[in-house]
């Protein structure tokens, strides 16, 4: 695979990040107004009823869509108070990476609008800065606030021998790459050399069954360039195996 091919794919995933992340202001000031309006949010319900509602935040040209489903705790308190009546709401969400702070009116249970103030949390930059993972910004911390990153999705990563960048952890939160993913990824036939090759492969789909596939058929030492080329390809182990054989013989 050619080098300007893998940049493609985690160009790709950036711009999955861009319509992920919320912008915010680089600095809190006096001008909490302006702040305000630089965080939105609406809920809606999906328009055939089938379904959870979602809680969708916007900056500038940035979206990001949550799912109320329950599965996150931190926004327990945004789904009991959007499920209620016409009138005036506010509600917070607390994570590690910070705090949002939220205000609006529902025309609806679940239809709405508003506005939200963000305040980063400075003991979570702190923690992943002496991780070696670097010190978020203001706009990489509500965005690992969106996906769910973790200090410790960092220490697991890390312990699978994989150190994010900030960016790179917001990146695997927003792709679920684990470290189970990774170690699962990590077979006689594949090696990781870095966070933006489990990025990858999760992107493009690539799983332990896949590679362990691959190595059944006969390619043992591949690169994750080569496992990532040939996913994007479309190529399956069975047909690896068919290629393999016509050529007599393994890699």
């Amino acid at each position: 695979m050619k080098p300007q091919s893998k940049t493609l794919f985690v160009a790709a995933g950036s711009v999955l990040l861009t319509l992920i992340a919320c912008a915010a202001p680089a600095q809190p000031t006096a001008a909490s107004a302006q702040e305000a309006s630089a965080i939105r949010w609406d809920v809606s319900q999906p328009d055939d009823g089938d379904g959870d509602p979602r809680l969708q935040l916007r900056a500038k040209q940035s979206t990001s869509s949550i799912a109320l489903d329950g599965a996150r705790a931190e926004f327990s308190a945004a789904r009991d108070t959007l499920g209620g009546g016409r009138g005036p709401v506010s509600f917070s969400v607390v994570h590690a990476a910070g705090r949002l702070d939220c205000t609006g009116s529902l025309h609806a249970a679940y239809e709405g609008e508003g506005q939200c103030r963000f305040a980063p949390d400075a003991d979570f930059a702190t923690a992943l800065e002496s991780r070696g993972v670097g010190t978020p910004t203001r706009k990489e911390q509500l965005a690992m606030l969106m996906v769910d990153a973790t200090v410790e999705l960092a220490d697991g990563l890390i312990d699978a021998g994989l150190r994010p960048h900030t960016g790179e952890l917001v990146a695997a939160a927003a792709l679920k790459v684990t470290p189970a993913y990774v170690r699962d990824l990590q077979s006689g036939a594949l090696r990781l050399t870095s966070i933006n090759d489990a990025i990858a492969c999760k992107a493009l789909g690539v799983d332990r069954d896949y590679v362990r596939g691959l190595e059944a058929a006969g390619y043992a030492k591949l690169t994750s360039d080569q496992v990532i080329s040939m996913k994007a390809l479309g190529i399956t182990p069975d047909y690896a195996r068919s290629m393999n054989a016509a050529a007599g013989g393994t890699q």
